[in-house]
């Protein structure tokens, strides 16, 4: 009879405390970005579109810091990663 394997081999990636704190970090990171970005498009165009984009993407950073401080790594990420893109994407191609 075999018992079940207790070897231990060396981890790879990131703990899940570390993977939060990345999350976090990034999170943080973007939302600055997104905020100097709205200062520039503001002083460019006052457009309340451009007010909303920014601002939503903001919100979004701040939802997904939060989400992250609660374990949910996986899904912020995938949030952060659409939403940023989203906000990026609807500058890039929709707004004046």
């Amino acid at each position: 009879m075999s018992g079940p394997d207790t070897t231990t081999q060396p981890q790879t990636g990131l703990t899940p405390r570390q993977a939060r704190r990345l999350r976090v970090i990034l999170a943080s990171v973007l939302m600055a970005v997104m905020a100097v970005l709205l200062v520039i498009r503001l002083a460019a165009s006052t457009s309340f579109l451009v007010v909303a984009d920014y601002g939503l993407a903001l919100a979004l950073c701040g939802t997904v810091i939060q989400l992250s401080r609660n374990g949910r790594t996986r899904l912020g990420t995938w949030l952060l990663v659409l939403g940023v893109t989203a906000a990026l994407a609807t500058d890039w191609l929709l707004l004046p």
